[in-house]
């Protein structure tokens, strides 16, 4: 990816969306969520309604980007959050 550093989540997210034939079905998103088990949730890539500049839209909620921990595609890991 760019200058060796892994891209960010919402980069990762728009480039699988706009390529054709990739699209969003095979990625599974997990993020910080504060009182799910281990404080994150998974989704699949189909419950992404839209890709905002700040966050993801689901149904019924919007996930900001900084909350994302991993995204992969096909099981390959494609985004990790980096711990400080």
């Amino acid at each position: 990816m760019h200058d060796g550093c892994m891209p960010r989540a919402r980069e990762v997210l728009n480039r699988l969306k706009w390529t054709q034939g990739v699209g969003l079905n095979d990625v599974v998103v997990k993020y910080v969520h504060r009182g799910a088990p281990g404080d994150e949730l998974s989704i699949n890539g189909t419950q992404i309604i839209e890709l905002g500049s700040s966050f993801m839209e689901l149904a019924g909620a919007q996930i900001p980007y900084h909350r994302i921990t991993t995204i992969t595609y096909n099981e390959e890991v494609l985004y990790e959050k980096r711990s400080w």
